[in-house]
């Protein structure tokens, strides 16, 4: 068979196989071994199963994944998160609207340490929702919040979501995450300020809050959050000034989540064993993910598949802007159906050589499509996060809590999008001021 029509057919059988619920892994995994196997033969398959698995979890570049995940996790299993919401509501609350403020503060600053989108909702929604509810706050809004917020850690380093990208194109890790913390930023100030105007707007969305909270508490509550300043300034400060590489990065901030969790708990027991479950499950899900994608991309390769997509997109986006608005479309309408990950697998190969085709900034298209993942993560009907904070709040919400909570907040990320293409250097211009280049 002729390799061409090898390959769009498995292009083909691979959406049919995400359409009736196949695992994203196996899907990408399966169709890459066929299509390779009817295109080019058993020896090369057999050669690319052998090299491939090894391969990925041999990488060194990927041991920032598994760092990460952990000390996100050690971070959540020590209370450290809970403190920093009861701190941020501590300075918030007497405004109008300060636990929404304070949960995307908190939020914004547990990504820092977290990476995760999924885990930053499902520990805000247990946190934050019943005081939420307690004071009077609208639920939609309230979840919307959480799960918007949540979203943050996909932008604001250390993320998972930049790693993968930064291996899958061959770009500086390093730099890349560097170049998410302006974006990040912005767009937890374009919340902030979305959400000041909304509950002016409708106050109904906010009561106003009566319990009085003294300075001394705020204070001691501050003097509380200190371990994720500590694990922030490691982890950035190690990065950006070129101490260590984000491998050893994560490998210190782990180390350092572990140290508090050890401090704060004062034992062993009851916490390391679960947290370190946690770390391994989420981690092989990705590498298994990762494997997957990778065979595919090999399939699509071989065939010839990429180089005829590559000349059909330039011919149709034939600038850099025009490619942009393309993939920000292509992307909104594939967060409606795919997770972030699998869908950045799943895409980077067609798209990736034609951003390179186009003298496109790789740093800068890694940015807008982290941005574009954000917002995936909040969109109905498969955003996750909208699982994830559904699945916390049990049966204390409905579905069309989640929907209508989160409009506001794909609103307010489609703002931070246009800001990003339109003005490439809030992506570029941090990464290009790093010690090691």
């Amino acid at each position: 068979m002729d390799p061409i029509a090898v390959g769009y057919i498995s292009v083909i059988a691979l959406f049919v196989c995400l359409a009736v619920g196949i695992p994203v892994a196996v899907a990408m995994g399966g169709v890459g071994i066929v299509g390779m196997y009817l295109a080019v033969g058993d020896l090369f398959t057999i050669g690319q199963l052998r090299s491939v698995p090894f391969a990925t979890v041999n990488e060194y570049g990927l041991a920032v994944l598994p760092m990460f995940v952990l000390m996100g996790v050690l971070a959540e299993a020590s209370g450290i998160t809970t403190e920093l919401f009861k701190t941020a509501d501590m300075w918030l609350r007497r405004f109008r609207g300060g636990l929404y403020q304070a949960v995307i503060i908190g939020s914004a600053t547990f990504a820092a340490i977290s990476g995760s989108t999924t885990v930053n909702a499902v520990v805000f929604t247990r946190i934050a929702f019943p005081q939420m509810v307690k004071f009077g706050y609208s639920r939609s809004l309230s979840i919307g919040a959480i799960a918007g917020a949540g979203s943050f850690a996909a932008m604001i380093p250390p993320s998972i979501t930049m790693v993968i990208y930064a291996i899958m194109t061959e770009q500086s890790v390093g730099q890349l995450l560097i170049a998410g913390v302006i974006p990040g930023l912005l767009t937890a100030v374009v919340y902030l300020a979305g959400i000041y105007f909304l509950v002016r707007l409708r106050p109904s969305l906010a009561p106003e809050i009566t319990s009085v909270v003294s300075w001394r508490e705020r204070w001691s509550a501050l003097g509380k959050i200190w371990p994720i300043v500590v694990l922030i300034m490691l982890v950035f400060g190690g990065i950006y000034s070129g101490i260590f590489p984000p491998s050893a990065a994560g490998a210190a901030g782990a180390a350092g989540a572990f140290i508090f969790a050890l401090f704060r708990m004062k034992r062993l027991s009851g916490w390391l064993v679960p947290a370190l479950q946690d770390a391994a499950f989420i981690s092989c899900i990705i590498f298994l993910i990762l494997i997957g994608g990778l065979l595919l991309s090999r399939m699509l390769v071989v065939t010839g598949v990429i180089d005829e997509l590559v000349i059909l997109i330039t011919s149709v986006a034939d600038t850099p802007l025009k490619f942009m608005i393309m993939a920000s479309i292509l992307y909104l309408v594939l967060g409606c159906f795919l997770d972030t990950t699998s869908m950045m697998v799943v895409t980077l190969p067609f798209l990736f050589p034609v951003v390179l085709a186009l003298d496109i900034d790789p740093i800068w298209f890694g940015i807008v499509l982290v941005k574009l993942i954000e917002i995936s993560v909040i969109t109905p009907p498969v955003g996750i996060n909208l699982f994830a904070v559904m699945g916390a709040v049990g049966n204390q919400a409905t579905f069309g809590d989640v929907y209508k909570g989160v409009i506001p907040f794909i609103f307010f990320d489609l703002i931070v999008l246009v800001f990003l293409i339109v003005f490439p250097e809030l992506a570029t211009w941090l990464p290009q001021t790093m010690i090691d280049g």
